[in-house]
């Protein structure tokens, strides 16, 4: 797939259409398959997936014209998103099966498939040739001239069109490149600087781009092999963003990342569908999860070992990346600069560590100290991908543990921080309410014979029933909007933030069979295929869904200055999910205060520079202009960045807090004895310090909730 162009940092501008873990899935593959072979087998194995989803998926839509156009647009966007590869006669070759792709998958016939790979493999040849070709001509960045959003959108109507479209385009990331360079300096760079640089950043654009072209045209499964699983994912895609297909390597691939290792960081990667390298999951216990500053979805973008020189990650391979990170287990700390899911920066220093999945403490708390004392949590990840049952449990007992150790510091109320936080397990999203409610209903489920089952917190009593504030974000996906959803729907919890990602699907992973029983599926198959299918919808206990709407904030706190975020709402083809009856058990509690804490929140964005810049930018990007044509200015794109890292700082801005923060006295002794874990809880606490929306979720816990 290749990546999106209007990316404000750098620019992966092709990449194969593989998902997820590509890079592993071409390194594991060995032999040749014949073209013929593979485009067959093709054919077999999306009829299966039409047929599996037809038994399986909440809401199989029928194979018919609408469904072949759906998957005839998603294959194109997956082959060549930024229209460089297809010339426009080849995309009117293609269109004459745009209304008949259902008749082919259902029948296994593969004219359209091998005329496409035919066609992509001559492009792909002809445009590696184009990008080493421009790559031997300097760029000018003092000519005033424009990527134009029409440009974008449309593929080459000739060769010659298809090279200025790259050149422009290569332009682009050599100029966002040179921006970022240049961007922090307070005197304008003179022209004998700019030329020093340029000819590097060429290079390095049309390497990066080349690189992907060349991993497909050199992968020993063959082009083939490439097309036809983008082919399967289109039509996977196609019923809803959150069914996807992928063959036995990449599966395997997959898993592996989400595997335990002994020595490490505590993530594991994986590419994205746009080429960047990103967290894929946080390791329980380990250095990045306990640092609270991390999230499954972040973006790497530099790293520092300690006394060596930065290294630039923003346009690596994930191959790359674990070989920069391939260093011995005493090779000291690395600060890492990630790009978080908003488009925020944050740096992190991390040690290398062993870390034992078993152990108890993953999840962090600390103590806010001021007029009242408050205790905060962060839940960055829940410990597995539900979706995938990897089936790592215990996050809701950490929590509990943690609420305990902070009980003892005779915290007045508390703080569940779930930004970031992408979903995990609905069994633990259970649990984890349950600590905070009675026993009874907590959510619904509906599956695809219409059946309701109800989520139960089946065990009585609470671990803390005092004042509760969820903090959630856009990026708060899942099991996180469960438990939102369902202290709010108890007035159990203020929801303070902003509105959550709105997913409430669920999904298991299959091989491609359709004799399989879901009830008695054990989990362990060797298929040619497997498939991620969404085979039920969630509702809140009131009958309501978070699909696509999300969970809406009684307190609305503005995102900060220059986020950007795609929800369920942005997908193509989101499932609907009507109404259904409330739970007929479900009691509310009281009312919560939503009056006064509106006020207190008010009262704090009034006097934050923070909340006032961002409200200020809200509302300034209502009337800015919706035209996506992108200048290829150097001054235009100096100015970008400039007001980015102003954005940067503002949101780092140190303002004062009316606490302190501390860690629970138990925990004080054991940092003393472990210099590492020290410098990183600093560092976490100075963060916490200066974290705007804490600062406002403190003062609404003390000026409306703690009585």
């Amino acid at each position: 797939m290749m990546a999106g162009v209007l990316n404000h940092s750098s620019i992966r501008l092709v990449k194969s259409p593989m998902r997820k873990v590509s890079i592993f899935w071409i390194l594991v593959i060995t032999g040749c398959v014949c073209k013929a072979q593979s485009v067959d087998k093709t054919a077999q194995d999306i009829y299966m997936i039409s047929r599996m989803a037809e038994k399986f998926h909440v809401q199989p839509h029928p194979l018919d014209d609408e469904m072949s156009s759906r998957i005839y647009s998603r294959l194109l966007d997956d082959l060549d998103d930024e229209r460089i590869i297809f010339l426009q006669d080849d995309i009117n070759k293609l269109s004459a099966y745009k209304l008949q792709l259902d008749d082919e998958i259902l029948n296994k016939r593969t004219v359209f498939l091998q005329l496409l790979v035919d066609i992509y493999k001559e492009r792909l040849l002809q445009a590696d040739s184009m990008m080493d070709k421009v790559a031997k001509t300097p760029f000018i960045f003092s000519t005033r001239e424009m990527y134009t959003d029409a440009e974008n959108v449309s593929w080459p109507a000739s060769a010659s069109s298809k090279y200025d479209k790259i050149r422009k385009l290569l332009k682009l990331y050599a100029l966002r490149r040179m921006a970022g360079r240049v961007g922090a300096m307070t005197d304008k760079p003179s022209k004998k600087y700019i030329d020093s640089l340029e000819p590097a950043l060429r290079r390095e654009a049309a390497a990066t781009s080349r690189r992907s072209i060349q991993r497909m045209l050199q992968s020993p499964a063959g082009i083939g092999t490439i097309v036809g699983d983008a082919y399967c994912q289109a039509l996977a895609a196609a019923y809803d963003p959150h069914t996807d297909y992928f063959p036995p390597a990449e599966k395997e691939a997959f898993e592996g990342e989400l595997g335990n290792k002994q020595v490490l960081f505590g993530f594991s990667l994986k590419e994205d569908d746009a080429g960047n390298v990103i967290i894929a999951r946080l390791i329980p216990g380990s250095p990045a999860f306990r640092s609270g500053l991390l999230n499954a979805g972040d973006r790497f973008m530099a790293v520092q070992w300690e006394n060596k020189e930065l290294i630039d990650l923003s346009s690596v391979s994930l191959e790359e990346v674990n070989q920069v990170l391939a260093t011995p287990l005493d090779g000291g700390g690395a600060e890492f600069t990630v790009k978080k899911t908003d488009g925020t920066l944050r740096k992190v220093t991390l040690y290398k560590a062993k870390v034992d999945v078993d152990e108890d403490n993953k999840v962090q708390g600390f103590v806010l100290r001021g007029a009242h004392t408050v205790g905060y949590i962060s839940l960055p990840a829940f410990y597995t991908d539900w979706e995938d049952s990897k089936g790592i449990k215990g996050c809701s007992n950490d929590v509990a543990r943690e609420i305990i150790r902070l009980k003892k510091e005779k915290m007045e109320g508390l703080i569940l921080d779930l930004r970031y936080n992408g979903g995990g397990s609905m069994e633990e999203a259970v649990d984890l309410s349950g600590l905070f409610i009675d026993a009874g209903p907590v959510g619904q489920v509906k599956s695809k014979d219409g059946k309701t089952e109800t989520l139960k917190d089946m065990t009585r009593g609470t671990i803390y029933d005092g004042p509760l504030i969820v903090l959630v974000n856009g990026f708060s996906a899942s099991a996180s909007e469960m438990v939102a959803g369902t202290l709010q729907d108890y007035n159990r919890a203020l929801i303070v933030g902003s509105s959550t990602y709105g997913k409430a699907t669920a999904q298991v992973v299959l091989p491609i069979d359709t004799t399989l029983d879901l009830d008695t599926y054990d989990g362990h198959s060797v298929a040619s295929g497997y498939i991620k299918l969404t085979i039920s919808r969630l509702y809140r206990v009131n009958g309501t869904t978070a699909q696509i709407v999300g969970v809406k904030p009684d307190v609305v706190l503005p995102d900060p200055i220059g986020s950007v975020g795609k929800r369920e709402a942005d997908e193509k083809d989101p499932l609907a999910a009507p109404v259904i009856d409330p739970n007929k058990y479900y009691r509310p509690l009281s009312p919560l205060p939503l009056a006064a804490a509106q006020n207190a929140a008010t009262g704090g964005m009034d006097s934050s520079a923070f909340f006032k810049a961002a409200l200020s930018y809200a509302q300034k990007q209502k009337g800015v202009s919706a035209s996506k044509d992108v200048s290829l200015f150097l001054d235009d794109a100096i100015q970008e960045e400039k007001d980015q890292l102003a954005g940067q700082r503002g949101h780092a801005a140190s303002e004062s807090a009316p606490f302190t923060v501390a860690n629970p006295t138990e925990e004080q002794a054991l940092l003393q004895g472990d210099n590492e874990w020290r410098q990183l809880n600093g560092e976490y606490k100075n963060v916490l310090q200066k974290d705007p929306y804490i600062k406002i979720s403190y003062g609404i816990l003390v000026s409306a909730m703690i009585k």
